[in-house]
């Protein structure tokens, strides 16, 4: 593909598929632009990149589509000042884009070929406030929290209390969550030390993270 049918497929991508999915927000839409999603996805999958698909990664995990990670990060709302914690690096290409509008991004990687493979794509496109660890995500990392934004890059069937508890007051954290047919992207924001609002905002089916426990079906 060369660079000019590259261009034309990014173009595509964010006029066909993110903006027609409620994607407005112009700096999300911006970043979609200038961030090379292409150098983020495994060589075997170059001609996939702005493909309206979620992208194999090595241990069964998955680079999500163009739409969902627009439509996340737009739920997100990073400021400038914000230090946000992602759960599931992936490729790393949603972490590129939200290291651009917050000032710090620790994300969490289980896998750790995942992990090299994220941290060698962010540092080739040249971006040096993203810090990658390996580590189980389901447990985020106490010890940095409080967060102002908190990302789950991969759905859950439930929410930890553990990564609601690494909320600043105020924070608020974006996650796929529920069971297939239906997942429900929520956006859960800690109103005070105990109170937490919850928006459902879009539906979609995404990958599992992994080693976020499930729910029990028992019910009283």
């Amino acid at each position: 593909m060369n660079l000019q049918n590259v261009e034309q497929a990014r173009f595509n991508m964010i006029e066909q598929q993110i903006r027609p999915w409620n994607v407005g927000d112009s700096a999300v839409l911006g970043l979609l632009a200038s961030v090379k999603r292409e150098d983020f996805v495994p060589l075997a999958q170059k001609s996939l990149a702005f493909s309206d698909i979620a992208i194999a990664l090595p241990g069964g995990q998955a680079m999500l589509a163009p739409r969902v990670q627009a439509r996340l990060l737009q739920d997100a709302a990073l400021q400038p000042t914000d230090k946000v914690l992602e759960i599931g690096t992936g490729s790393g290409f949603l972490a590129a884009m939200m290291a651009k509008q917050a000032q710090r991004v620790i994300s969490l990687e289980i896998n750790p070929e995942i992990a090299d493979f994220a941290r060698a794509n962010l540092q080739r496109a040249g971006i040096s406030n993203v810090e990658v660890r390996v580590a189980d995500g389901s447990k985020g990392t106490p010890a940095e929290a409080p967060f102002d934004v908190i990302m789950l890059g991969g759905s859950v069937a439930e929410v930890p209390k553990a990564l609601l508890d690494l909320l600043k007051v105020g924070g608020r954290l974006v996650a796929i969550v529920g069971d297939e047919p239906i997942m429900h992207a929520q956006t859960i924001t800690r109103t005070s030390g105990t109170n937490f609002t919850v928006s459902s905002k879009w539906e979609d089916n995404t990958p599992r993270l992994v080693n976020f426990p499930q729910p029990s079906t028992f019910k009283f």
